[in-house]
Formats: structure tokens, sequence, C-alpha cells
């Protein structure tokens, strides 16, 4: 019937699919040093008013997370993330395998606050013990939950406080930022960070994130980075000209508003079917908790999604999920295969 597994199932939006076969036969220099990466790059700068930001282009999250984690820290240093972090659950070890240590905090909203990072800096007070350098943090959770400008600020005292980077990982930018609870703007996230970026993987592009370096201790060959791991996509055009195409009049934040209006009709719905949610939908991201025939019988009838956690012997938690291209049929189709709960 339909898959609410992620919300990168689609290819592109079909805006994106024309600006690109509108290049046949066109010739771009390699490597990210073509005009359409720096067209891209400029209105990045623009929409952050950060007109000194360097911007780099990754193929995904993963890459970028990496990318900048090892080019920020030394070997002794190590990373601040909550438990349920995509640096520390679904990354397959790749900070490690770079020699930095995540230390994951157990986080019931899936948020890092002052008070949690804190305990982790003075526990770890001598050269016997990493060295905790970058907190990490993203926007939405992987749990949904979105940060507010007041606790975005908490935390860039606390790291100023402390002498600790601040890296947001935004490959769901684009919904936390036109979640319904949000108070944060593109320009407040520049202010408040040392480096975040732009997801266009789950918004819309074929693939793509827009890495953006505000702090100068991150600037200096962040591109030998890049190549050495792997991540120097020679058509690096084929990223510059998605999200120029998705930035230059706002369609970005259009197709996120949609993912989250798609994911607030469901959320209610189910709400109104009696169901509960392990965490507040307040993005794209919904964490409902069915018993487990519902579970069946919905993939019986065809429905994907993820099923995540058992809660008890009866019922498990799931993990739906909305896009840009979720179309409203398919989610009242779901609500009228749903049963009330009992």
């Amino acid at each position: 019937m339909y898959s609410f597994m992620n919300d990168y199932s689609e290819t592109a939006h079909p805006r994106v699919l024309q600006a690109l076969s509108g290049t046949d036969l066109n010739q771009f220099s390699g490597y990210g040093t073509d005009t359409l990466c720096r067209e891209a790059a400029e209105l990045i700068r623009a929409q952050c008013a950060a007109p000194e930001a360097s911007v780099h282009f990754a193929v995904g999250g993963t890459q970028a997370n990496l990318l900048v984690i090892h080019a920020l820290l030394r070997s002794y240093e190590a990373v601040i993330a909550a438990d349920t972090a995509h640096v520390n659950v679904h990354e397959t070890g790749a900070i490690e395998a770079t020699g930095h240590k995540v230390c994951a905090v157990p986080s019931p909203d899936g948020k890092l606050t002052p008070d949690l990072v804190e305990p982790v800096v003075n526990a770890h007070a001598s050269e016997h013990m990493v060295h905790p350098r970058l907190v990490y943090v993203s926007d939405s959770t992987e749990v949904g939950t979105v940060y507010t400008k007041a606790e975005l600020t908490a935390l860039r005292r606390c790291c100023d406080q402390h002498g600790l980077y601040l890296f947001l990982d935004g490959a769901r930018l684009g919904s936390a930022l036109t979640a319904p609870d949000n108070d944060l703007t593109l320009p407040d996230i520049a202010a408040l960070t040392d480096v975040f970026y732009l997801g266009g993987t789950k918004n819309g592009s074929l693939f793509g994130e827009a890495i953006v370096l505000l702090n100068e201790d991150a600037k200096p060959h962040f591109r030998w980075y890049i190549k050495q791991r792997g991540a120097m996509l020679a058509k690096g055009w084929l990223l510059g000209l998605q999200f120029r195409e998705l930035l230059r009049d706002g369609l970005y934040f259009d197709l996120a508003h949609h993912a989250n209006e798609m994911a607030q009709n469901l959320s209610a719905g189910m709400a109104i079917k009696g169901y509960s949610f392990a965490f507040k939908p307040q993005s794209n991201q919904l964490f409902p908790i069915l018993p487990n025939q519902v579970i069946q019988d919905l993939q019986n009838k065809g429905y994907s999604f993820d099923v995540e956690q058992i809660t008890d012997e009866a019922h498990t938690r799931v993990r739906l999920v909305t896009s840009w291209a979720t179309p409203e049929a398919a989610v009242q189709a779901f609500l009228e295969d749903l049963p009330a709960a009992r």
C-alpha cells in the first residue's frame, strides 16, 4: 500500500530531476570547483546571514559527520552525543574508526542539555582519559524532537564555557525548521553552532548534504580531509545543482513543511483512535506504540515501517516517517486501516 519506512524512498523532486536533465552534455569543472557549487554556496551563505561561512558538499550524512568530526578533533579528543544519536547508533563505528570515542549520554527526548554535557566533561579530567571536545546534536533528533532557540543557546553557552565545539547534524534540518514548535531560523543555527549541515537526501534531492563551516578552526584544509576520506565527488556539480534548485525560491522549506503536515495529520488521527507515542510528535518522524497484532495486520495490508522496540509482551514501538512526497491519500488510507486502540 505505502511505505512509511523513511523520507528518502522517492528519487527526487521533479524540479530537481528536471534541472539535472537540463545539463545534458554540458561540461563542468570537477570536484566541486564548478559554478553550480559556487552558486549554491552563495545561496546558503546568504540564507544563513553568514558571509564568511565555508560551504562544502558531501553525498550523505554519515560522510558529513565523519568529515567534520575528524577534521576538528585531535587524536585523543572525543564526541559527546545523546545515546540515540546517529553517530552512536547508526554509523557502524565510523567515528570510532577515525580514532575518536563517542561518549554517549542517556537522554529521554534525544536532546542534549548543559546538565547532560557537563558531567561528561567533569568525568574526563586527566590525560588517562579521552578529552571531550565536541558536542554533537541533531535537529530534528533521531526520535523526531526539535530544539528550541533557548535550548540551543544554552548549549552554546555551555560549549563556550568548557571549550567545546558545537556541531549540528542537519540531515532533517528542513523538517526541524518548519516544525510547528520551532522558533529557530537558519541564521540562528549559523550564529549558535561551529559547524552544521543542511540535509538534502531526506528532503527532495537525489543525495547530498551541504556542510557549513563557521568556526575558523574548521576551515583550513577541509578539502584535504574530504579527499583523504574518499568523499570528494568528481562530478561535484551534481550536488551543487540540486541545492541551488532546492534553495533558490524556498522549495526546500516547502517540501519539509509538507512532510511535517502529513506527519501532523497522521499523529492527530492516531491520537483520536487512542494511540500514544513514545516521543512527542514534532517533526516528520513518529514513534507510536502499537499492539503486535495491529502491526502484523498493517504489514499484511502492504504498509512498511520500522518495527523498533518491544515495550511489553503485547506492544511494540514503531517508527513512521513521512516525506516531501507523501500523499494525503496514503495518510488517510493508513488511518482507515488502523483499528481503534483497545
